[in-house]
């Protein structure tokens, strides 16, 4: 019998232009290796006589006074972790809230006005969010809502303080402000992506919209859902100008939410143009490197998290 003919060329040499395309896209995707590589380098370069010392004392100090040639990071960390954190469960129920409203809820001629604007926020410049948490929040929880929490809620030993403008609620309100908008998107563009068929075969066994969303939807969009919110968490992290203008910058660990406190980024803000000398200048660019850090095991937890989600839906999907 004869051979079957093939049809068509088979090309065993890449073309010349797929070629020059890939070389290109590759080295693209280099260049944010050789970025990165980079900025670890030389932070860890200007940061080297402090990492020469003894870092566990640079980590756990609690004072920070560089004409005594004292530093120590400690408040910045635990100002960090704590304004980032309540922020994070602040904007989380609300976002994932306003992106199930917007996909199941809304009537149309809603949807696409509202999708706008709470898209606006996060194209709100960080220093107007920070001269409104001064001047107009920072007062109302000073002059009201504070007072009402302690009357209430002081018993609690994280709400016994005394409410002032400026501190480490007035923070936290800020940055769930500005951190949600990014869960609400990426959230409700997860929640769109999962199958029609996913709610309509729930409703069609007599469950009701709520069980719906509980049973079918959420469960199928809880990776995308996480990674909406470690990306709002590491936005939060990064921030820096409207933290510094209403967190109150004081150099200590926060006892209650109306306490001021710093931030890893704060602290950089507010005094690297005002080092006093070499060995200042190496402490905040350790504290830029803790940073660098902090924000990379964020990333690798998101990871790990989403990584543990996604194989056991896999799991389910193959039973």
């Amino acid at each position: 019998t004869a051979a079957p003919r093939t049809v068509g060329l088979q090309r065993t040499r890449r073309a010349p232009g797929d070629a020059i395309f890939l070389g290109l896209v590759a080295s693209f995707a280099g260049l944010v290796l050789v970025a990165l590589g980079l900025i670890v380098i030389r932070t860890t370069a200007s940061a080297w006589p402090f990492l020469q010392d003894d870092v566990g004392d640079f980590i756990t100090g609690q004072r920070w006074a560089p004409s005594r040639e004292i530093y120590g990071a400690l408040p910045f960390v635990v100002g960090t972790v704590v304004s980032s954190l309540l922020a994070l469960v602040f904007a989380v129920p609300v976002g994932i809230g306003i992106a199930l409203y917007l996909n199941e809820a809304a009537p149309r001629r809603v949807r696409q006005p509202l999708i706008y604007l709470v898209e606006l926020l996060a194209a709100v410049p960080s220093v107007v969010y920070g001269l409104w948490g001064i001047f107009v929040m920072g007062v109302f929880i000073r002059d009201q809502f504070g007072p009402l929490v302690v009357d209430y809620f002081g018993w609690l030993p994280f709400l016994d303080g005394t409410p002032l403008i400026t501190g480490l609620l007035s923070a936290c309100i800020i940055l769930t402000i500005m951190i949600t908008p990014t869960i609400m998107a990426v959230s409700r563009d997860v929640i769109a992506a999962v199958p029609r068929s996913q709610r309509e075969g729930i409703m069609a066994l007599g469950a009701t919209r709520w069980e719906a969303i509980r049973i079918a939807l959420l469960p199928y969009a809880r990776s995308g859902v996480m990674g909406a919110a470690i990306l709002g968490l590491a936005r939060a992290v990064g921030e820096t100008l409207a933290v510094t203008l209403v967190i109150g910058n004081r150099v200590e660990i926060p006892d209650n939410v109306f306490a001021p406190t710093y931030t890893m980024a704060s602290i950089i803000a507010n005094q690297f143009t005002e080092v006093e000398n070499d060995l200042h200048r190496s402490a905040l660019v350790e504290v830029a490197l803790l940073l660098l850090v902090l924000t990379f095991l964020i990333n690798v937890v998101a990871r790990l998290l989403v990584w543990r989600v996604t194989r056991g839906q896999r799991a389910v999907v193959q039973e």
